[in-house]
């Protein structure tokens, strides 16, 4: 089993739907060590949104499309510390095969980090690392769900709820989360890049407010 394929199994048995779940003795196999690895495993939402992140981030890395800081967003030092504290130790070695530089911050990912830390809960360093993870994801193509590797959309809205409180709740109309977000943006830079009247009148409506689908997964 290779390693994008255990943190798709760390994803798949992690929680969706709010219940705490204790999983114990799950067997994943390393194809490093060539056996299987057993493990005592209690993962609760956070763990769970950084397993489908880490999943979509191996889908990229093993394509030699980015790097672990460069699919991220987080530092080398972050990313160890993430991966120590709550995934197998066999794991890491999956995201440092060489030496990787910390991330350049764009000006676009700026604004959109800056953005996500003013809403973030206050002293977490929780909420602080999903900002820069988001920031990141959020510039690749498809649904910000899927961008973050999340099996539905409503876990996104989940993570915003738990992690920026007071950005989530002033998505009161459901927008899609990464037109939301770049809305945000234009509010805060006192102009808006859309000539409509209202959201109603707007001829492009379903393409901000229709459902989030898996049609735009590449």
């Amino acid at each position: 089993m290779s390693d994008l394929h255990q943190f798709q199994v760390l994803r798949g048995k992690g929680i969706s739907r709010g219940a705490r779940m204790s999983d114990r003795w799950q067997h994943l196999q390393s194809s490093k060590a060539g056996q299987w690895l057993r493990m005592d495993l209690e993962m609760d939402f956070d763990e769970y949104a950084l397993a489908c992140v880490f999943s979509r981030a191996l889908e990229e890395i093993e394509a030699g499309q980015a790097s672990a800081t460069e699919a991220t967003g987080l530092s080398r030092a972050e990313l160890r510390d993430i991966l120590t504290r709550s995934f197998p130790a066999k794991l890491i070695d999956a995201f440092f095969p060489g030496e990787a530089s910390d991330p350049e911050l764009g000006t676009e990912e700026g604004l959109l980090r800056e953005l996500l830390l003013s809403h973030a809960r206050h002293n977490d360093p929780v909420s602080a690392r999903f900002a820069k993870i988001i920031a990141r994801r959020a510039l690749r193509d498809d649904h910000l769900w899927q961008d973050l590797g999340l099996l539905e959309p409503a876990e996104l809205g989940r993570l915003f709820a738990m992690h920026f409180p007071t950005l989530a709740a002033g998505n009161t109309n459901n927008m899609r989360w990464k037109k939301y977000l770049y809305r945000k943006l234009c509010e805060a830079e006192g102009f808006s890049l859309c000539a409509a009247p209202s959201c109603q009148e707007c001829g492009d409506y379903e393409t901000c407010f229709g459902p989030e689908t898996d049609e735009g997964r590449r």
